[in-house]
């Protein structure tokens, strides 16, 4: 019998079954409700095992194009994508300065204006959260306010809130005391503290590639070199390249999204992110999960993090209000393991508080129960302007283009044809009102000039399915 992680060809056995089962589907051969082969009739005619095939299911689940149905068993999606994925990154393995702010601000100033079309924006639309009902928690938390609570309350922060954050760990089963949890401004001052915490001016640290542009410009602020990791559009970060590099360099300290990376989605699977921390811990390698887009799953059983499997404390998991509950409060977390008190220092030191009330009121809406019943509302919408999004790619790009459908959260990472410059097609559409991000942001090196990200977070309008055949007019150019 065979085992998953037995290679064919270069990649893992599970990849091949997917990839050829994938390849059916894209080409027409397979069509949407169409029954696939049990894993009894398919570990039988390929002589795999059957955790093989599940493996093979589970990834093409991710990529949405098929879906499990109760005592029936696998099919095609209704809504299986006809365009294919994005291929695995291949950024060089030498390290490397850092020199991309300029870059990211020259390119995300348009986002800041109403009159432009936001594909390019890193925020989801900000009419999809409740404003009426934080500002009632936020005022009630201001008014009934005890004054000692803004002395108890300095870093770590509110213990309402850290002891509400530590629950949610809890029904994650996620044993996580509220000592290891720091309130920070917004998750990005979380992942900065983060970082500052565990390196040195000078150092090493692991990135993928491609990866958030926060962390390079983080990474170029505190005079770090990076090692890019190959990372795949759907199962994330290559443990083996990440091995070799580990093997080459001095790697300090690992800066992954795990779940629904920026740009791609891509969601690594549970038994890889136990294989991840297993390879870190063995090198006493830390890693900053940045997990700001965790709660934006649209799976009913969540993707854990990496930091679940943690038992050394190695791992600093970043999370965050300001993508699923109140963009602009600027409220998020670290659980930052054994280097807890280090970022409590330097959070005194770089900022010394967080806005009590803000963290009191989402407290207050988080053990009211107003928090689960937003999620679950802002998920379903975010699930159908993904698909509106997807359809008016296939209805409005050239031919030839290739694109992941993520298991959740408002991105989508798009590979276009070879020649496009996707820096030119920004500029194009800028003078058209409409903005993108285009690919060379993400990236150290400032590869991947033929991708573009677009944000499909706004309620899906006729001006938006306007800006997208504007740009499939801009890409037929090339």
């Amino acid at each position: 019998m065979g085992v998953a992680g037995r290679s064919v060809g270069g990649m893992k056995l599970y990849q091949a079954v997917a990839q050829e089962i994938g390849g059916m589907i894209r080409g027409g051969t397979l069509r949407p409700g169409d029954p696939l082969p049990s894993v009894r009739e398919l570990c039988h005619t390929r002589s795999v095992s059957p955790s093989t095939v599940l493996r093979a299911y589970e990834l093409l689940e991710l990529e949405r194009l098929i879906e499990a149905k109760p005592r029936s068993g696998f099919y095609v999606s209704e809504h299986a994508e006809s365009a294919p994925q994005p291929d695995i990154s291949r950024p060089k393995s030498r390290s490397t300065r850092v020199n991309v702010s300029d870059l990211v601000f020259d390119t995300l100033e348009a986002s800041r204006d109403r009159s432009v079309v936001p594909l390019g924006s890193a925020f989801p639309g900000p009419t999809l959260f409740p404003w009426t009902r934080l500002a009632r928690y936020l005022g009630s938390s201001a008014r009934h306010m005890d004054p000692w609570n803004t002395v108890e309350s300095l870093p770590p922060g509110s213990p309402e809130l850290r002891r509400e954050i530590a629950r949610r760990y809890l029904r994650l089963g996620m044993a996580i005391g509220i000592e290891q949890i720091i309130v920070t401004a917004g998750a990005l001052e979380a992942l900065n503290l983060s970082l500052q915490a565990v390196t040195r001016p000078g150092d090493t640290i692991a990135i993928e590639s491609p990866t958030f542009y926060g962390c390079l410009q983080a990474a170029e602020r505190l005079g770090l070199h990076v090692v890019e990791i190959p990372t795949h559009p759907i199962e994330g970060v290559d443990l083996d390249a990440l091995s070799r590099a580990i093997g080459s360099h001095s790697i300090r300290a690992c800066w992954f999204m795990t779940t629904l990376h920026h740009p791609t989605g891509a969601i690594v699977p549970a038994e890889k992110k136990r294989e991840l921390i297993r390879l870190l811990s063995a090198h006493e390698i830390a890693l900053i999960e940045d997990d700001a887009y965790a709660e934006l799953q649209f799976s009913e059983e969540p993707s854990l993090p990496a930091k679940a499997f943690d038992k050394k404390g190695f791992v600093l998991h970043c999370g965050s209000f300001s993508k699923c509950l109140a963009p602009g409060y600027r409220l998020g977390w670290v659980a930052a393991g054994r280097y807890s008190k280090e970022v409590a220092r330097l959070k005194i030191e770089s900022s010394l508080s967080t806005s009590l009330p803000i963290q009191q009121g989402v407290a207050k809406m988080m053990q009211r129960g107003g928090y689960d019943i937003h999620l679950a509302r802002l998920r379903g919408q975010l699930r159908q302007q993904q698909s509106a999004a997807l359809d008016a790619l296939r209805r409005h790009f050239p031919a030839g283009y290739r694109v992941a459908r993520p298991a959740g959260g408002y991105f989508l990472w798009i590979e276009c044809a070879a020649n496009v410059d996707s820096l030119d097609v920004h500029r194009r559409a800028l003078a058209m009102d409409i903005s993108i991000a285009p690919g060379p942001i993400f990236s150290a090196r400032r590869q991947f000039r033929n991708f573009l990200r677009i944000n499909c977070g706004h309620p899906w309008t006729p001006a938006m399915d306007r800006a997208i055949q504007r740009l499939g007019e801009i890409l037929r150019r090339y």
